[in-house]
């Protein structure tokens, strides 16, 4: 008895009912005039413990000042290099050059060949992409580093000809025969499918037509889809399924399908429906909630799935539309963009004697509301009375 009632004390006064991010992956673009020195970065990263970072280069100052820290990176091969490095020895000397140098004290995680190269405007890179990916691999190899680090690329949702419902999930035909051969690398070495999913977009295209709480991860009655009578309360989970099916189509399964982009931007033109710092900070901050459950996607329920939120940064050197310099968390200075949230709380401790005085702090990233404030309070507050209820039956027990 009194084992529980101890239990119950310890979630009284605990962190119960507040979400801990310890794992938060998140794009770290650099399109921008005024952004904060890596240092710096690695700081803000760190005091909100976010261990996963994706890049769109192999930026020598990011990796050499990540060295030693616990944070994993992702790294880019640019689109410009993919016919370069096509050639095995070209390679080589690219994988010799850009990530050996850094690794193991960088934790660099993976590479990724290219972005978006199957709905890129030069549609030149498709035929050279495959080739690149397995020339980075074999250097890997060469190397001994393909044990650490995988190779794979982030594709837009742009890439599917049908994504609705999600078990009509179908590649678009033109790209179908490279597909086939990319994800034949994936199943072979056993790298992700990454996504660039953002619901952000079906929104602003059909507003009338799109629940903007099933988009935003609110409550909401969702959708069954016909065919398999799954049931999902939100787009990025039917999108992520969507691509679940098309590689099946192919003849693939057991491929593990990634988010390597999603957000939503605070503001945009007139004509980008939705682009609102409200709209942003629901849309992550639910979504975080969901990766604090560990969830997966209907099809997948009990394999969680990896999110890479975009972006850190508002960055405003970034070309097209509002939206596009408007999806970061933070501004450059390092100040919260919107509120979304997200606070780094430090606790500090300190023990002094006679000749010293020792001080040891930790930072935790916390994903809060009033709501989540007031909900813990209300937890807190009843598991304090049923303490004290059962307290008082286990030192002065009933008369019988």
């Amino acid at each position: 008895m009194m084992f529980h009632v101890f239990l119950l004390l310890a979630l009284c006064f605990s962190d119960y009912g507040v979400l801990r991010a310890v794992s938060l992956g998140i794009n770290y673009g650099q399109v921008g005039s005024n952004l904060p020195s890596p240092d710096k970065v690695l700081d803000l990263l760190s005091s909100l413990r976010i261990t996963k970072v994706k890049i769109y280069d192999t930026n020598p100052q990011i990796l050499t000042t990540f060295a030693n820290s616990n944070v994993e990176i992702i790294v880019t091969v640019e689109n410009q290099m993919l016919s370069v490095v096509m050639d095995p020895q070209q390679a080589l000397q690219w994988v010799s050059t850009h990530v050996k140098p850094y690794f193991p004290a960088t934790k660099i995680t993976e590479i990724a060949v290219g972005n978006e190269v199957f709905t890129d405007a030069d549609t030149s890179l498709i035929g050279y992409l495959v080739p690149a990916m397995v020339s980075i691999h074999g250097a890997l190899v060469q190397l001994g580093l393909d044990k650490y680090i995988q190779v794979s690329t982030p594709n837009s949702l742009a890439v599917l000809q049908d994504s609705f419902p999600p078990s009509a999930g179908s590649f678009k035909s033109e790209v179908s025969a490279i597909m086939s051969q990319y994800l034949q690398f994936l199943a072979s070495t056993g790298a992700p499918f990454w996504i660039n999913a953002y619901p952000y977009f079906a929104y602003k295209d059909s507003p009338n037509n799109i629940s903007l709480d099933y988009v935003l991860f609110n409550k909401n009655q969702g959708m069954v889809d016909p065919y398999t009578k799954l049931h999902y309360d939100n787009m990025l989970y039917a999108q992520v399924d969507a691509v679940v099916y098309a590689m099946f189509r192919l003849g693939y399964s057991g491929i593990e399908v990634k988010v390597s982009e999603t957000g939503w931007p605070s503001k945009g033109d007139p004509d980008e429906f939705g682009a609102t710092p409200a709209n942003a900070a629901v849309y992550n901050r639910n979504l975080m909630r969901r990766q604090m459950r560990n969830e997966g996607t209907p099809l997948t329920p009990n394999r969680r799935l990896e999110v890479y939120l975009f972006a850190l940064f508002n960055e405003d050197m970034k070309p097209g539309p509002t939206s596009e310099r408007n999806y970061g968390l933070f501004e450059p200075d390092g100040t919260i963009a919107y509120n979304v949230g997200l606070s780094a709380l430090s606790t500090t401790t300190s023990t002094s004697t006679s000749t010293s005085t020792s001080t040891s702090s930790s930072s935790s990233f916390f994903l809060t509301s009033s709501a989540d404030k007031a909900t813990t309070m209300g937890y807190r507050s009843l598991v304090y009375w049923m303490f004290v209820y059962l307290l008082a039956f286990q030192v002065f027990p009933r008369q019988h």
